[in-house]
């Protein structure tokens, strides 16, 4: 029994790894993605503290004195001022009463370091003074950090005086890197534009699931049911196309069909109509075409599926139908609906759950358009993290945006299990052994 459990254990194994590997673990860094505010702006790795033209006007809103000081060079008496000194060739008494009598001091402006200069021992010339005084030019701008420790010591030098809320305001402001947030949640639920691109999917997957993916699905398996066998075969095979088809040879024909030169075009000419791109014309025509390039192909896998399950209804229940007179409609009401409960909530669930993550055959039809009309939910993730106008992508709130996603779908995944009374579906037979 021993060996049996280790066996069954081992030849499970690849399997738990497979699925950990490629099923939750990318589910699990979406969700630390999430609470994130990574974008190409702060990278996906550790940022250094930099007090950038963007940042010193962020801080002008907070601490607009502090800022306005930031923005103006310093002049601090160092070493490494001193030190260039000793190369411009001046009298050595310059540097030498410089470092006894001034090190340290920090200057607010070009002139008063210059007056100090000029009073000094060895009366240096105008010239002179100019360059001494540019080997003690300090700024913070720009500069790189790698720690607040470091940001602050070169603050500290130049004789700034912040206080604690100062030195966190100005960290904030100035750190380059990612840090972790729920800002990406807040901004979900009070965007107008998320709020459409919601609605957009709601209607997208509604409108696919119900017409297309089980309805028609259903359709087309009823109808192939009743049909001989070789025509029934040949049929499903075209139905077949739209799926095995590569999506982008799949879309650009449906393209042909609507473009401003293509077939429907040409037609309407015929009869006066001026060509136009009927895809892109309105939100409407858009509409239209996406429920139908995404239809065709999510109802070829529904009538495989039905198919499939109406093949395995006992051949003598349609025969016994038939003695007592009943009509094609009374047999699919009264034998093939009620036992197509579990394939029709297996494909409901399947196809929900694709439609919710697809966005392929959209993004190629119509890119969201036109002006946003058929942004999914799905593709408005892609648009913001991986592909978007702005150019800055945003990681965290699209990984954000693909976490609703899964919890969608895990809810309604729950929900179909609910109403379709999944307990009973797979209840043990009243028959006894």
């Amino acid at each position: 029994m021993k060996s049996s459990r280790t066996l069954g254990l081992v030849m499970i194994a690849p399997a738990a790894i497979m699925i950990v590997l490629f099923f939750l673990m990318p589910v699990v860094l979406t969700a630390v993605f999430s609470m994130t505010n990574m974008t190409t702006a702060t990278g996906i790795s550790g940022g250094v503290y930099q007090i950038a033209p963007n940042s010193l006007i962020a801080l002008k809103s907070a601490i607009p004195d502090i800022a306005a000081e930031m923005a103006e060079p310093r002049y601090t008496i160092d070493d490494a001022g001193l030190k260039a000194i000793g190369g411009l060739g001046l009298a050595p008494g310059i540097a030498a009463e410089l470092r006894a009598k001034h090190t340290g001091e920090v200057f607010t402006a070009r002139r008063d370091v210059e007056r100090m200069i000029k009073d000094l021992a060895e009366r240096p010339s105008t010239r002179e003074v100019k360059q001494i005084s540019e080997q003690f030019n300090r700024s913070v701008l720009n500069t790189r950090f790698d720690s607040k420790e470091q940001l602050f010591s070169s603050l500290d030098s130049l004789g700034f005086k912040l206080t604690p809320e100062q030195k966190e305001t100005v960290a904030r402001v100035t750190y380059t890197g990612w840090t972790w947030t729920t800002d990406n949640f807040s901004r979900m639920a009070t965007s107008p534009d998320m709020a459409r691109v919601l609605f957009n999917t709601v209607l997208y997957v509604a409108l696919v699931l119900m017409l297309f993916n089980v309805g028609y699905a259903l359709l087309l398996a009823i109808l192939t049911h009743y049909m001989p066998p070789t025509p029934a075969s040949i049929f499903r095979g075209i139905w077949l196309l739209p799926r095995i088809t590569p999506v982008v040879i799949y879309v650009m024909l449906w393209k042909w069909l609507a473009w401003d030169s293509g077939f429907i075009s040409i037609l309407m000419g015929k009869f006066g109509y001026p060509p136009k791109n009927y895809l892109l014309d309105n939100a409407y025509n858009a509409w239209l075409f996406v429920v139908l390039i995404n239809g065709f192909i999510g109802a070829s896998m529904g009538m495989l599926v039905f198919s499939s399950a109406m093949k395995a209804i006992p051949k003598s229940q349609f025969y016994a139908s038939e003695v007592d007179g009943a009509s094609r409609w009374q047999q699919i009401r009264y034998i093939i609906l009620p036992q197509m409960r579990w394939p029709i909530l297996f494909v409901t669930c399947y196809q929900t759950l694709s439609l919710l993550a697809s966005f392929n055959e959209i993004l190629l039809a119509t890119n969201g358009g036109p002006g946003n009309a058929t942004e999914v939910w799905a593709l408005s993730a892609y648009h913001t993290a991986l592909r978007n106008y702005a150019g800055n992508l945003e990681y965290g709130l699209g990984a954000a945006m693909a976490l609703v996603l899964v919890v969608i779908g895990v809810a309604m995944s729950l929900l179909y299990l609910r109403v379709f009374s999944y307990g009973t579906l797979v209840a043990k037979p009243l028959i006894e052994d």
